[in-house]
């Protein structure tokens, strides 16, 4: 899994705020993943995104323009495919 937080060079305090809610979030469930700080607009304007911060998951923007709370981060995480297969398995 790869997830990218995008931000604005100047708004770095946020990104940062998301960072933390990610690493938490990938704790707390046991998720091993690529986790990436661009604070680029080169970043955002490539993945059409025109507020920061945003939160992208696999190459999907899930969040754009404000900070996502620890469970909405983890609802994403739960719904993504390959984390149902494997759930599937263990039980």
């Amino acid at each position: 899994m790869r997830i990218d937080i995008l931000c604005n060079p100047e708004g770095g305090q946020r990104g940062e705020r998301v960072l933390a809610n990610v690493r938490k979030v990938l704790n707390e469930m046991d998720v091993r993943a690529e986790v990436h700080l661009f604070c680029d607009r080169r970043k955002l304007v490539d993945n059409r995104v025109y507020v920061a911060p945003a939160l992208v998951i696999d190459d999907i923007v899930r969040i754009a323009g404000r900070v996502p709370e620890v469970n909405e981060i983890k609802s994403f995480i739960v719904e993504r495919p390959r984390y149902v297969e494997r759930m599937r398995e263990v039980a």
